[in-house]
């Protein structure tokens, strides 16, 4: 299962606004690269799919393809504010052979 938290759904709700994407799914795509590596796509998505895995979290719908499903099981979405300032999506992805747990502080941002 892929969730947001809190903080994520809120800055989604606010970009859907923004965009006047409001009431759309959400599609999260991850695929390895070559050196084993993850890559995430995020974006609005107006056109679903019938093999789409859909997923609700803090309001948001969620949806990820079959291909996808794998490498993001047990992920959790964040919106965090970094050491510089700056605000990002994070992925805490047990399945990412680069992700080490919170207790490193070293997580992947989009």
């Amino acid at each position: 299962m892929f969730t947001v938290t809190e903080a994520a759904a809120a800055q989604i709700k606010e970009s859907a606004k923004q965009s006047q994407s409001e009431g759309l799914p959400l599609r999260i795509a991850a695929k390895k690269n070559v050196d084993g590596s993850f890559h995430y796509g995020v974006g609005f998505e107006d056109k679903t799919k019938e093999e789409d895995l859909a997923f609700k979290s803090h309001d948001i719908t969620i949806l990820i393809a079959p291909q996808s499903i794998e490498l993001l099981n047990g992920t959790e979405m964040d919106f965090v504010k970094l050491d510089n300032g700056e605000q990002h999506f994070i992925f805490k992805n047990p399945n990412d052979p680069n992700y080490t747990s919170e207790d490193n502080n070293s997580e992947h941002n989009l």
